[in-house]
């Protein structure tokens, strides 16, 4: 057996959150997220063996698909752990325009939203961040809050996870 991968620490943090979030097995017919493990969509991953799917290989598919592929080790180490958590249960995109937003909620993104995270966000983010932490993180919680409220009322159908969602959103 070879060594476990070192992931770097902001990874580590960001995961203990988000497995804490996501668990383990989950194939609820009513979940709009299917079959899931760890987070892990059989939607997503349909070659996968969901349900046998172990911690260490969710993590393998989390750093190498989501966090480096998507650059939220650019963003400060709490915001990227929140925008990575939100894009695991919303999708990249719409996590990209909570953050837009939430820079703009903060008066410091004044650009078209657009959905990837991109330099702009990223040392707009920084430069927020730097300034008022609170501040960014609250409206972060605020537009998630916001996008979950839509979402449901939009599908209607997922209204029953509404209170959930809403918890994930201000943690």
């Amino acid at each position: 057996m070879g060594s476990s991968p070192k992931y770097p620490p902001e990874f580590l943090g960001a995961m203990i959150k988000l497995l804490g979030d996501e668990g383990g097995y989950v194939n609820d017919p009513s979940d709009p997220g299917g079959e899931t493990n760890w987070g892990i969509s059989k939607r997503e991953y349909p070659d996968l063996d969901i349900k046998n799917l172990t911690r260490d290989a969710a993590m393998a598919i989390y750093y190498r698909d989501w966090w480096q592929k998507y650059h939220y080790n650019l963003l400060p180490p709490e915001v990227a752990a929140k925008v990575f958590n939100l894009a695991v249960d919303i999708g990249p995109g719409p996590a990209a325009l909570c953050i837009q937003r939430a820079l703009r909620a903060n008066q410091a993104w004044h650009r078209a939203e657009f959905p990837n995270i991109g330099p702009m966000t990223t040392e707009t983010a920084r430069r927020v961040y730097a300034q008022v932490p609170a501040a960014l993180m609250a409206a972060l919680r605020s537009e998630l809050a916001a996008w979950y409220r839509v979402e449901a009322m939009r599908r209607g159908k997922d209204k029953e996870f509404l209170k959930g969602w809403l918890n994930r959103a201000y943690e």
